[in-house]
């Protein structure tokens, strides 16, 4: 094999990496995404990932790929942005919560209490990457057709889309019946496979390897080297959130 290819899988190292952070005192971690956009192409699969792991409705988006046009005609090209939530080291979104649903936990991922939001919104206002978006309880099999014996639609279909994903640890019971319908919702890091030593799905799925996940706090982590590349830089850094989630250009 020649010298120059990879000789392990960056997943056999993130997924080495987080058990080793698992094994820390968790006050002492803190989570990081890092994304390639050199590496990126826009297949998606991420987002589609996303939206079946944390069985998000229509409407419902914790990771869009937002497509970029660069240079100067003649001479452009596409890039690609994935734009989970942030993580914010300094969240905009937390302060103006009436009702102290929304905060940081001790590894730095901004986390919702669905029990305690009131829907307001207030906190899709106030971040300035339109991370966050409301969930009205939609379903994507609204006017598919149903005919029994032939097609298999809204009705077969809706007991899966009925099922709530196990967000923040918890059971929420049947979609449409309660939260997390009518509170605002994003990214989280994907927290409940994080418990189980799993890493976030938009990680796992991605095809280019492109997306990075670990501890920033582990010198030895692939996060810790990459955020400390030439190449890296967050969203918007004059408005001093300090984000988590790092690109390299």
């Amino acid at each position: 094999m020649s010298g120059s290819l990879p000789t392990e899988d960056p997943l056999i190292r993130m997924y080495r990496e987080l058990k080793r952070a698992l094994a820390k005192d968790q006050s002492q971690v803190k989570w990081a995404m890092v994304i390639d956009q050199a590496k990126c192409i826009g297949c998606h699969a991420c987002a589609v990932a996303c939206a079946s792991e944390n069985r998000l409705g229509p409407g419902v988006i914790y990771r869009p790929v937002i497509e970029q046009e660069t240079g100067t005609y003649p001479n452009v090209g596409r890039r690609f942005l994935p734009r989970p939530c942030m993580q914010c080291e300094n969240p905009p979104c937390v302060s103006v919560c009436p009702v102290t649903a929304t905060w940081k936990n001790a590894q730095g991922v901004t986390v919702i209490d669905y029990n305690r939001c009131i829907g307001c919104r207030y906190c899709l206002a106030a971040c300035p990457y339109g991370a966050r978006c409301s969930d009205f309880g939609g379903f994507y099999t609204t006017r598919t057709a149903e005919e029994p014996g032939l097609v298999q639609g809204r009705y077969a279909a809706r007991a899966y889309e009925k099922q709530n994903a196990p967000e923040y640890g918890q059971p929420w019971g049947e979609r449409g019946k309660g939260s997390p319908v009518g509170n605002a919702r994003k990214c989280h890091f994907c927290l409940h496979r994080l418990e189980v030593g799993q890493l976030p799905s938009c990680v796992t799925s991605c095809v280019g390897r492109a997306t990075y996940f670990g501890d920033r706090t582990d010198p030895a982590a692939l996060v810790s080297g990459l955020i400390g590349s030439a190449r890296a830089y967050t969203l918007k850094p004059e408005l001093g959130t300090r984000p988590a989630v790092f690109y390299l250009g």
